[in-house]
């Protein structure tokens, strides 16, 4: 069953690992889905031709989420394309890993504007269709980090957490206009990061996880699918934590 079909998607760093899963996953319940990548809109395209193959619109675009004239177009050029917006998955985030005695402004500055000043801009411009509309899921990917902390990633740590903030905040604001808004937070997931990995510091790792294996994009996309359905129509505020039981 096509649980999302008439309804259309943003998904911001739409182009590669976990945007990739989530943007294909809703395209698989039946969303038309625009994806958003910063360097790479190959990429982008790359998932868009798939969402099309699936028998769904796509639209691919590049574009800065920390910037506030490329997020308000993003959100104009979906509206201009699809006529709505009922999904908007907030992904795009970056790294600069360094422990803070050597983080310089800079490192501080990209991390913030990108992982939450984005989050910012491309929900306010997302909000105004949704609130005409008297409906929206706002989804924003944070991560464990944001819960428990990271040596050498104050930075990034400092950003999901504020994504955490930044969604029980705007879940208080809008929950009467008939909008969810919801945070995921990942814990470690099957990428490239995570097979760069020693062994050691792999299975370091894995005898913190209860469930005793990595997660998979999917293990993601899938939380993300329930909440961009109706199934999650009373819940708004909450993150759910995709980590195997690290953090319990």
């Amino acid at each position: 069953m096509d649980h999302l079909s008439g309804k259309t998607a943003l998904v911001t760093g739409g182009g590669t690992g976990i945007g990739r899963a989530i943007a294909l996953a809703l395209a698989s319940q039946g969303a038309d889905v625009a994806v958003v990548n910063r360097s790479n809109i190959e990429a982008a395209r790359d998932v868009a031709s798939e969402i099309e193959k699936l028998g769904r619109r796509s639209l691919a675009l590049q574009a800065d989420v920390s910037s506030p004239s490329d997020a308000e177009n993003i959100v104009s050029q979906v509206l201009t394309s699809f006529g709505r917006l009922d999904i908007l998955v907030n992904n795009a985030g970056t790294t600069r890993d360094t422990l803070l005695l050597r983080m310089s402004e800079a490192d501080w500055d990209v991390v913030i504007d990108t992982n939450l000043k984005g989050v910012f801009l491309v929900t306010k411009a997302a909000l105004k269709p949704m609130v005409k509309q008297r409906q929206g899921k706002i989804i924003n990917i944070s991560s464990v980090m944001g819960l428990i902390g990271s040596a050498g990633q104050t930075n990034y740590c400092a950003s999901k957490a504020g994504v955490i903030g930044f969604t029980r905040s705007l879940a208080k604001e809008v929950g009467a206009r008939n909008i969810q808004v919801n945070a995921v937070a990942p814990g470690f997931i099957e990428t490239a990061m995570t097979h760069d990995m020693k062994d050691g510091q792999r299975d370091q790792i894995l005898k913190n996880i209860p469930a005793g294996r990595f997660g998979t994009v999917d293990d993601v996309a899938k939380t993300v699918i329930f909440l961009a359905s109706q199934s999650s129509d009373y819940i708004t505020g909450q993150t759910l934590t995709v980590d195997g039981g690290l953090t319990v």
